[in-house]
C-alpha cells in the first residue's frame, strides 16, 4: 500500500459505514409497519402491491389468481361495460361474434345425468359421422361419461377441440340394445346470428338478428336475397333480445336502406377523435317500407341500427324502450390469452343522441337493477310511464326524439304478462319446460319425423294434450300440480312447450313462425305494412335521391372491434322464449 492510498483509507472506511447505515435503514423501513416508501414514490402502485404481497405477506399467496380476481373489481370503478375476460373464457365469449368455433357440430341438453343430442348441425362433423337427434352420449374417448360429473362446462371441455383432432363417443340410440363407438373428427362449426328469415305474409319479409357478429352482414344479404325471390315488398327486422356485438355489421345493414351521405352513427372519446360513418348510396333497399322490432334487451349495435333508422325517418320502430348502452369497447389481448374490453368512446345517433343510460362508476348494483325498476314503474305496460332524461333531439323530418337512455319506439307494444303465475315461473326457472319438450320429442320421434313445417305440426300437437302431460311430468319431478294456475297459464305454457318442440323437431326458424303468428309486435308491423304507413316518409325523404361514387368509409380493423354490449350481465329474460339450456359444441 502506497502512502497516498493509506492517507485516504480512513475517509473511505467512513463513507462505507455511512452507506451501510443508509442501506440498513432503508431495508429496516421496508420490513417495518410504517408506510412503505416504494409505494409513496412508485408510478405503478398496483404492480408494487402484488410484488410486495408476493415477497412479504405472512402466508403463501397465488398471485396470478389474485390478479384474475382483482381485474374485474378495478374495471367496475370505470363503467358498467369495461370488462375483463380470463383466458379460459375468451373463446366462448367470442364464439358468437366470430361466427364459428371448432367442435363436433351438435346441440345438446343434459337430462337425467346424460348428454342428449337435440340437434345435429347440417353438414357438420357429427352429421357426417352418422349422429342423430335423440342419441345419448355415454362415453368419451373410451371412458364412461354419465352421472354427477356431467355438466355443460365439462361436456364442452371434452367435446370441443382443435380442428382436425378426433374424439371417440360412446353412443346409445333408441331401439338399440348396446352402445357403439363413433369417432368424430372435429371441424369448423358455423354460428348463425340470423336464426329466422321467412315471408310473414304474401308481401312482408321477416328477419331476426340475434347478435351482430363477424358474418351477420353476409347472412343478412343472403336472407334478403332469398326473400326477394319470394317477392318481398316490406321488411320486418326483429332485434328483440339482441344484446349487440360488432358495430360494423350494424352500420353495413343500415347502409342498405339509406341514400348517399346520410349519417348512420358517430363515435367520440377523450382519446378518440370524432369518427363519422355515412351511407354510400349503394344500398339496394332504399325505398322499401321497413319496420324494426325492439325491446328492453335490444342493446348497443341493435340501438345503432334502430337509432339510425329512426333519426333518418327511414323505419317505424315498434316495441319498448331499448336497453340504453352507448359505450364502445375495444378489445385488448394479454400475453396469456386473456382479454380486456375497455370503453374507448361513446357512440351517437345521427341526431346527436347518446343512448347510454345514466350510471355511477362503481355502483354496478343500481345499473343492474334498471330493467327491474322499469317494470316497477310500469314502463313495460304503459307508454306514458317511460322516463327519458328530457334531452330533446330532432330527426331529419323534424320529429322529436329523446336521448339519455335507449331508443324510445315510435309504436309502443306493452309486455304481455297474461298467465304469468308462480307455477309458470317455477316451471321455467327449474328448466322443466325445456326438459319436457325434449322428453316429448324423444318419446314421439317417429311420429314427429313425418312433419316438415310448423303449420302441420301444430295441429298434431293440439291432439296430444301436451300441457296436461307436462303437468304430470312436472309433478313427478318436484313441481306441485296447481290446476287453477295451470289453467291461467295455459297459453304461455303452450307457447313455451310448442316452440321448443318445434325447434327440436324442425328448427328455430319454424319455431319463430309459430310464435310470431300471435305476437302483438309482429301483428302491429304487419298491420302497418298493409297500410304502407311509412311509404310516404320514405318517398318524401328520398324523392331526389341519386347514386353517389362516394366510397363508404368502412371501419379500419381496430375500430370494427369496437364492439357492442355484453349487457347480458344486466339483461333480464333477454333471449327469445324458444332458447333454453341447450348448448352447442
Amino acid at each position: 500500500m502506497n502512502k497516498n492510498t493509506a492517507r485516504f483509507l480512513p475517509l473511505l472506511l467512513a463513507l462505507a459505514v455511512i452507506v451501510g447505515i443508509i442501506i440498513g435503514s432503508f431495508y429496516a423501513n421496508q420490513f417495518s409497519g410504517r408506510r412503505l416508501s416504494i409505494i409513496n414514490t412508485s408510478s405503478n402502485k398496483i404492480t408494487d402491491l402484488f410484488h410486495l404481497i408476493d415477497d412479504q405477506y405472512v402466508d403463501t399467496v397465488n398471485i396470478p389468481n389474485l390478479v384474475e380476481k382483482s381485474m374485474p373489481q378495478i374495471l367496475k370503478e370505470l363503467d358498467p361495460h369495461s370488462s375483463y375476460i380470463s383466458a379460459k373464457d375468451v373463446e366462448m365469449s367470442m364464439q358468437e361474434l366470430d361466427g364459428k368455433f371448432s367442435g363436433i357440430g351438435v346441440q345438446f341438453t343434459i337430462y337425467k345425468d346424460t348428454v342428449r343430442i337435440v340437434h345435429v348441425v347440417k353438414g357438420g362433423p357429427s352429421e357426417n359421422s352418422g349422429l342423430r337427434a335423440g342419441d345419448r352420449i355415454v362415453a368419451v374417448d373410451g371412458k364412461p361419461y354419465v352421472g354427477k360429473e356431467v355438466t355443460n362446462e365439462e361436456t364442452l371441455k371434452r367435446l370441443k377441440g382443435s380442428e382436425g383432432t378426433t374424439v371417440k363417443l360412446g353412443i346409445v340410440r333408441a331401439g338399440e340394445k348396446s352402445a357403439k363407438d363413433v369417432p368424430i373428427t372435429r371441424g369448423v362449426v358455423p354460428v348463425k346470428t340470423i336464426d329466422a328469415a321467412y315471408m310473414a305474409d304474401d308481401v312482408t319479409g321477416y328477419i331476426r338478428i340475434t347478435s351482430f357478429g363477424e358474418n351477420t352482414y353476409a347472412e343478412f344479404l343472403a336472407a334478403l336475397a332469398e326473400l326477394d325471390q319470394r317477392h318481398m315488398q316490406n321488411l320486418v327486422i326483429d332485434l328483440r333480445g339482441n344484446l349487440g356485438g360488432y358495430m360494423e355489421p350494424a352500420v353495413q345493414i343500415a347502409n342498405e336502406f339509406l341514400p348517399a351521405n346520410q349519417l348512420i352513427v358517430y363515435t367520440e372519446g377523450r382519446r378518440s377523435p370524432r369518427q363519422d360513418y355515412h351511407s354510400d348510396g349503394r344500398g339496394t333497399y332504399q325505398q322499401m317500407p321497413l319496420f324494426i322490432l325492439v325491446d328492453e334487451s335490444s342493446a348497443s349495435a341493435s340501438e345503432i341500427l334502430s337509432g339510425a333508422m329512426q333519426d333518418n325517418d327511414r323505419a317505424t320502430i315498434i316495441g319498448r324502450r331499448t336497453f340504453g348502452k352507448g359505450l364502445v369497447q375495444v378489445p385488448i389481448e394479454f400475453n396469456d390469452g386473456s382479454m380486456l374490453r375497455l370503453t374507448k368512446a361513446r357512440y351517437y345517433t345521427p341526431s346527436g343522441r347518446c343512448v347510454q343510460k345514466p350510471y355511477t362508476p362503481g355502483d354496478e348494483d343500481s345499473y343492474a337493477q334498471d330493467l327491474e325498476l322499469r317494470s316497477l314503474h310500469g314502463e313495460y305496460y304503459n307508454a306514458d310511464s317511460i322516463k327519458a332524461t328530457g334531452e330533446k333531439y330532432k330527426t331529419r323530418l323534424g320529429r322529436t326524439v329523446y336521448g339519455g337512455g335507449g331508443i324510445i319506439p315510435d309504436v309502443f307494444i306493452p309486455k304481455d304478462t297474461t298467465g304469468f303465475t308462480t307455477y309458470f315461473k317455477e316451471a321455467y326457472l327449474t328448466g322443466l319446460l325445456y326438459q319436457y319438450a325434449y322428453v316429448f320429442v324423444d318419446t314421439h320421434r317417429k311420429d314427429l319425423e313425418t312433419y316438415n313445417e310448423q303449420s302441420s305440426l301444430v295441429p298434431y300437437l293440439n291432439t296430444q294434450n301436451v300441457i296436461d302431460r307436462f303437468a304430470t311430468f312436472a309433478a313427478n319431478n318436484g313441481l306441485q300440480r296447481r290446476n287453477l294456475m295451470i289453467e291461467r297459464s295455459s297459453k304461455i305454457l303452450r307457447d313455451y312447450l310448442y316452440s321448443n318442440i318445434i325447434s327440436n323437431v324442425l328448427d328455430i326458424n319454424q319455431s319463430a313462425q309459430y310464435l310470431n303468428a300471435h305476437d302483438e309486435a309482429m301483428l302491429k308491423a304487419l298491420q302497418l305494412a298493409k297500410g304502407t304507413t311509412n311509404k310516404p316518409v320514405a318517398q318524401s325523404l328520398y324523392k331526389h335521391q341519386f347514386r353517389s361514387t362516394f366510397l363508404f368509409a368502412w371501419m379500419p380493423r381496430p375500430a370494427r372491434y369496437t364492439i357492442g354490449t355484453y349487457a347480458w350481465r344486466y339483461a333480464i329474460a333477454a333471449r327469445p322464449v324458444m332458447s333454453g339450456p341447450i348448448v352447442s359444441c
